[in-house]
């Protein structure tokens, strides 16, 4: 690597003082902070799903160190210390927020969290659309939607029905789920995968998310945004399940992960037309991650296929942090380096760069419905 210039220098200390240009090495300042949206203000920022997006919440539920991420080397590079974060720092929903001029958003179990005028994030690690999925260790996307019944109940007290009505239709509801649901078959036994077709596995998968976006939408919700499923099969802790592929993808479960993407995108497009005022934005970060694994050199890594943070064969053994079963690993220098931060996970380097597309719609994944989330934060 050619040692860097006294104007690179200038532009790596500088990076270390900004917020969110930390992260976002090979993007301008204009690219990252597009322009801005109009009346964004009071706009609530409500986030359904999984690891990609969980703030914390696992850290206040009774569960096993597989799915928190609240202990060292987690949340380092930014927070200096671990949140709960399955990342070296920030993750795709705090770089939305931060677009959209919120705070970040807390998790809704944090204790002393009581106000929700900003938003709330009900997201859980390791959670899925079904409730087999790891089922009594996180909470699964049923349950997060009670705890958001709680908040909507919360804006009717404050604000009365009308106002909160409104409030609740001006909001955004992010939601990025599956991935679990899709890997936990191949990694504990699952009854239940294995008494259906693959195809009926993953309409019960779309069917529970149609269902709570549903129920959102009857209570007044109508601006959504959707994360389709990477390449599950291309993670490092997936290409080491069966030894005899070398390392190579595991494509059992990519495809469950094509399946599913083509049903959502359908299922999207049909309450898009069912819905009166049903808007939505659907990120392909399917396309985006595997550009980058592909090509990392060209987003600014030098490693696309193993993790900074694990042991073994691409670090895909899940062991960052040594508090779960296996307690050797390995951390790399830099993570900005890497696209995979643990065996399953990202870096906040990556994390950044997707949450840029998906707020402006730049880049080369281009949203796969008519908005995106800048879009949804304006009042449209």
């Amino acid at each position: 690597m050619a040692r860097p210039n006294f104007v690179s220098l200038l532009f790596f200390l500088h990076a270390l003082l900004v917020f969110t240009s930390t992260c976002c090495f090979g993007l301008s300042k204009s690219q990252q902070h597009s322009e801005k949206p109009h009346h964004r203000h009071g706009v609530a920022f409500l986030i359904f799903g999984d690891s990609y997006l969980d703030a914390g919440n696992n850290n206040y539920i009774n569960t096993s160190t597989l799915d928190q991420a609240n202990f060292r080397p987690y949340g380092e590079i930014y927070f200096k210390f671990p949140t709960g974060r399955f990342s070296d720092g920030r993750l795709m929903s705090d770089f939305i927020a931060e677009y959209a001029h919120r705070p970040l958003i807390p998790p809704f179990l944090q204790p002393g969290f009581h106000q929700y005028s900003g938003g709330a994030n009900f997201a859980s690690s390791g959670a899925g659309a079904l409730v087999e999925t790891f089922q009594g260790s996180v909470i699964d996307l049923k349950t997060q939607l009670r705890n958001y019944k709680k908040v909507e109940t919360w804006f009717r007290h404050k604000l009365g029905d009308a106002e909160a009505k409104m409030t609740l239709s001006r909001a955004v509801y992010l939601f990025n789920i599956g991935t679990n649901d899709y890997m936990s078959p191949f990694l504990i036994d699952s009854p239940i995968f294995k008494s259906h077709s693959h195809s009926e596995y993953v309409g019960m998968v779309i069917g529970n998310l149609t269902t709570i976006i549903q129920e959102i939408y009857a209570g007044g919700g109508r601006k959504f945004g959707f994360i389709n499923l990477p390449r599950l099969g291309c993670l490092p802790g997936l290409r080491i399940i069966k030894p005899e592929n070398n390392g190579s993808c595991l494509e059992e479960v990519s495809s469950l992960a094509r399946l599913h993407n083509q049903a959502l995108f359908k299922v999207l497009r049909k309450l898009g037309s069912q819905l009166k005022g049903f808007k939505y934005s659907l990120y392909d970060l399917n396309h985006s991650l595997r550009q980058r694994t592909r090509h990392p050199s060209k987003y600014g890594y030098k490693e696309g296929k193993s993790a900074c943070c694990g042991t073994g064969q691409f670090r895909g053994v899940f062991s960052c942090g040594g508090k779960r079963i296996v307690k050797e690993f390995e951390l790399c220098q830099n993570p900005n380096e890497y696209v995979f931060w643990d065996s399953f996970h990202l870096t906040e380097k990556v994390y950044c760069q997707l949450a840029h597309e998906m707020w402006s719609g730049e880049g080369d994944s281009k949203p796969l419905g008519l908005y995106n989330l800048k879009d949804l934060f304006r009042d449209l």
